[in-house]
């Protein structure tokens, strides 16, 4: 076993002391006084042993303080200087390395503090993944969006996580680096950026969710609105002043076939002009007037209305078990037409025998139908302006539907579930319910 170095100085240094005793002994014992004389000499080698040992350890025993306070990451100890150069010299070195960390750490504390509270408020949902892929952070923006507590997301892998907007990632994986753009329920978008960076020489994945729809939502209304404008402004000239000139003519004329071509020829710009009205609708839609009113007597009314239609096509339309009175602030006309419109396109969606159910909560209105699914290809496009899977569709009770939810600040969705029903949702916040 090897000796330390203190241990092996102090034995070499008796040693040496102890021979050297024995031959001052054996050699001047008969005369005293060079025997007394060398004694002395020995003792005064020992002293002088025992300071240069002292000097030695001196830097030994800095450099364990040193490394104890390192070790505990104590970075406010500083030695002070002896007057020995040596030392000093370690006593310098050793001060400045301590101020550098000192600074370093303080540096890396205040970007972290910062970064953390960048992370905290960004509008932009966060998910920081550990080295085994587990989510290890996630910032307010990211519970809102996925509606998980901070424990249910904590340690979880995506393939953990329920949220249809992480389905596609479980699918198919997104490289580091790269972006994705997804549409859910047929309205929201979101755009979807995986990252990664460099930790204790180590990479950990993060990823970033950015909600688009209000964004993609406003873009569109201002593009569709120009155009709708446009073109509105030039058929009704156009029409006005034709369908003048025809009716003129049209009294004038004596020969029955013609008189009942123009007559054919009004009507049909006439139901141009209507045409045209429909799509300047949606950009012409007034702003809700809101106040509270009994959306179960609303739902009850539609439904009445609609029954006939419903009846004609062989679809049965319930209302399902609903609270009395469920007041919900809103405009009573425009939630009509979109009661009206939703309901249209769930019994359009039926064959004879087939259901459409709706039901009222104090924080929900559902219209459901066990009719033809949205097909996977149409999910994403419903809610595009003026899109229609029907052969003579014109795309704008959606549309309408959109800007008349957008403007009561309620959340909707309209997609098809695994038991084959398709579920238009409508959330709201009511202020007062009465139970049934």
């Amino acid at each position: 076993m090897k000796l330390p170095l203190r241990t092996s100085y102090l034995i070499y240094i008796i040693a040496v002391h102890l021979v050297l005793v024995a031959l001052t002994w054996q050699i001047l014992k008969e005369n005293k006084v060079w025997f007394i004389a060398s004694e002395v000499l020995i003792l005064i080698s020992i002293i002088l042993a025992i300071r240069i040992y002292r000097s030695f350890r001196q830097p030994s025993e800095f450099i364990a303080s040193g490394i104890e306070a390192i070790k505990d990451q104590d970075f406010t100890v500083k030695f002070v200087p002896t007057g020995s150069y040596e030392i000093d010299t370690l006593v310098g070195v050793y001060n400045l390395m301590i101020d550098q960390l000192r600074q370093e750490r303080t540096r890396q504390v205040e970007q972290r503090f910062f970064l953390d509270k960048l992370i905290e408020a960004a509008p932009i949902a966060i998910l920081i993944f550990d080295y085994d892929e587990r989510i290890a952070d996630v910032n307010p923006k990211a519970l809102q969006l996925l509606q998980c507590s901070a424990d249910a997301l904590l340690h979880q892998t995506l393939v953990d996580l329920d949220h249809p907007l992480l389905d596609s990632l479980k699918e198919s994986s997104l490289p580091s680096g790269e972006t994705r753009t997804l549409k859910t329920n047929g309205l929201e978008t979101y755009r979807l950026l995986r990252g990664h960076f460099m930790d204790r020489g180590f990479q950990r994945q993060f990823l970033l969710i950015e909600e688009l729809t209000a964004e993609i939502i406003e873009t569109e209304k201002k593009a569709y609105g120009k155009v709708i404008r446009m073109m509105a402004h030039e058929v009704n000239n156009s029409i006005g002043a034709i369908n003048s000139i025809l009716t003129i003519t049209e009294a004038e004329l004596t020969d029955p076939d013609l008189k009942r071509a123009v007559g054919v020829a009004i009507e049909r710009n006439d139901r141009l002009n209507q045409f045209m009205r429909r799509f300047a609708d949606v950009v012409r839609l007034p702003t809700p007037n809101l106040s509270p009113a009994n959306i179960t007597e609303l739902v009850q009314n539609v439904v009445q209305l609609m029954r006939s239609q419903a009846d004609q096509k062989g679809v049965t339309l319930t209302v399902a078990s609903i609270a009395e009175s469920v007041i919900v602030v809103m405009d009573t006309g425009q939630m009509e037409q979109v009661l009206v419109n939703v309901i249209k396109n769930a019994l359009e969606a039926c064959e004879p025998g087939q259901q459409v159910v709706v039901q009222v909560t104090d924080q929900q209105l559902s219209i459901r139908n066990n009719g033809q699914p949205i097909a996977i290809k149409s999910a994403g496009q419903l809610f595009n302006p003026f899109y229609s899977t029907k052969p003579t569709g014109q795309g704008i009770g959606l549309t309408l539907t959109r800007e008349i939810l957008l403007n009561h600040d309620f959340t909707f969705s309209l997609q098809s579930e695994a038991d084959g029903w398709t579920v238009f949702r409508i959330n709201y916040v009511s202020t007062s319910l009465s139970p049934a």
